[in-house]
């Protein structure tokens, strides 16, 4: 072997077959998720059913906010010009970035800085939470993963967390985000725990690499991305202007799952 060859550990292709990661694709499809799928390609196994379950939801669960975020203006904005969809959707996707998508990997590093306090000094969680509460609010930062310009309760934080808590999958990092909702709520400030929030104390519960926080983010955006850049192409005139406060809903009424 040459010293120019380089090594993947991920897919192996021979004629008439796909592996990932070790596993024949076809043997694959019709037996397990897309997240399933998903996981096994990030961590290299398949996950067990109670965590296929939590992941199907966290992917579900930001897989759109409306034509108002960033990333959802951006794709239309680079659609409106004429731009075929997947120059669109890599414009939205290219829009995901620290201060919109990037809440999950900060909220990851705050609560791993939360637990390694806890291991480093023998303290409950709940004071390490209260203790670098204070040590951001000194330094005039925010803590991500907590508050929302929208919601005052989020309902998918409540769906994520519950969910985790039934199937067992519930750990330090969820007792850490828990603990600084708690922390700002003794100061008098409620700042309910977000989406983003939840799916970065789940991230960690689940032992995925903080690098591979917003790639969540990003993988369940994109195919509201694709509706938001279909939408655009199919119903809107080019160039035209966008202004968050114009825009209306005029979809479906609202249902109940049967």
């Amino acid at each position: 072997m040459s010293d120019s060859t380089w090594k993947t550990s991920i897919t192996k292709i021979k004629p008439n077959e796909v592996r990932l990661r070790g596993y024949k694709i076809d043997e694959l499809m019709g037996k397990i998720t897309f997240a399933q799928a998903i996981f096994l390609a990030l961590k290299g196994e398949l996950p067990d059913k109670k965590v296929a379950k939590l992941l199907d939801a966290m992917l579900v669960s930001s897989i759109d906010h409306g034509a108002t975020p960033p990333s959802a203006l951006a794709a239309r904005t680079a659609s409106s010009t004429g731009a075929d969809l997947n120059a669109a959707v890599a414009a939205g996707v290219l829009s995901i970035n620290r201060f919109h998508g990037g809440a999950i990997f900060d909220c990851m590093e705050v609560i791993n800085e939360g637990l390694q306090r806890v291991a480093d000094s023998k303290e409950t969680i709940e004071y390490v939470a209260m203790e670098l509460v204070e040590v951001y609010k000194v330094a005039k930062k925010r803590v991500a993963g907590l508050g929302h310009r929208i919601h005052t309760d989020d309902p998918r934080t409540a769906k994520l967390l519950s969910m985790a808590k039934e199937l067992g999958v519930a750990g330090r990092g969820v007792e850490m985000i828990l603990a600084f909702q708690k922390a700002f709520e003794r100061t008098g400030k409620r700042l309910p725990i977000n989406v983003d929030g939840a799916i970065a104390a789940l991230l960690i519960d689940l032992d995925m690499p903080i690098e591979l926080a917003n790639a969540f983010f990003i993988m369940a955006r994109v195919p509201g991305l694709v509706a938001h850049v279909y939408e655009e192409q199919t119903r809107e005139k080019p160039m035209r202007k966008m202004f968050t406060y114009d825009c209306e809903y005029d979809g479906p009424e609202e249902k109940e799952l049967p």
